[in-house]
Order: C-alpha cells, then sequence, then structure tokens
C-alpha cells in the first residue's frame, strides 16, 4: 500500500526548477527573429544580429544590417558598453499592391552590448560594407594582459 507523507516546502524544488527552465523555454523563444514574436512586440521591431568576438589585442563587433544606409546607423562606447542605434527604412512604392504576407523587419533599432574587456575610446575604427557594420576596438594596455614567464630550475 502507499504510505503517507507529510507535505513539505522545498526550497529551490521542483517548482522553482520548472519555473526557471520556463524563463529560459520563453527568453529563447522572444530572441528568435520569427514574424511572430515580431507581431508580439508590435510591427517593425526588431534588433540587428550581433557577433561579438575577442582577440588578443582588440574585440571586433559585427552586425547584420542589410537594408541599412550608413548615415542611418550611429555607434556610440560608453565604458564598457557599445550602443548600435539606426533606422531600417521601408521602401515606399507608388502602384497598390496587395501583401499577402510581410516578414522583413523596418522600423528603429537599437543593440547594446557589455564589452568582455577595457578599450581605448581613442582607437575605435568602424566600417560598413554590404550591409555588415565592423566595428573593431582596441582593447587597453592593461586589458590586453602581460604574459609572464616561469622560470625553471
Amino acid at each position: 500500500m502507499f504510505d503517507l507523507m507529510p507535505w513539505r516546502r522545498r526550497e529551490g524544488g521542483d517548482m522553482a526548477r520548472f519555473r526557471g527552465e520556463l524563463d529560459d523555454l520563453f527568453n529563447r523563444f522572444f530572441d528568435l527573429d520569427i514574424p511572430i514574436s515580431r507581431r508580439l512586440f508590435g510591427e517593425g521591431a526588431w534588433a540587428p544580429r550581433v557577433d561579438l568576438a575577442e582577440g588578443k589585442t582588440d574585440i571586433t563587433v559585427k552586425a547584420e544590417l542589410p537594408g541599412c544606409d550608413a548615415k542611418d546607423i550611429d555607434v556610440s562606447l560608453e565604458g564598457r558598453s557599445i550602443t548600435i542605434k539606426g533606422e531600417k527604412k521601408q521602401e515606399k512604392e507608388e502602384k497598390e499592391e496587395n501583401y499577402h504576407r510581410i516578414e522583413r523587419a523596418y522600423g528603429l533599432f537599437s543593440r547594446a552590448l557589455t564589452l568582455p574587456a577595457d578599450v581605448d575610446p581613442k582607437k575605435v575604427e568602424a566600417s560598413f560594407k554590404d550591409g555588415i557594420l565592423k566595428v573593431v576596438l582596441q582593447k587597453t594596455k592593461e586589458a590586453a594582459g602581460k604574459k609572464i614567464e616561469i622560470k625553471t630550475g
């Protein structure tokens, strides 16, 4: 037969684990670039995809901004935070068209990233080609680190 066990509130038990998994699920869902997630946040709400790579002496940020003009993009650096803002404008045609599906996103966007190391704000290069924004930031000498030689014997 089944034994009865007293009910006990467990700190950090099954419910907390379930809530964490549910939070992760929603975070992954809303991070996807799918039409339904854009509809939930409103038409035109979008953010560019970004790659962040750290080398020995520099940090490179690449952002996909297809359909944008360089003049509509603003990059700013404040401490260890880089912000990319801009606007992707929708093409306007004079003739009437009946759209059955619109998946391309338009409008204002903003992405803020925390950099993995301190950078020199005077040594930043930005370029824009074929819809890709590339920003190369030089690390400070302290952030680049120093190799320590190990003596033997």
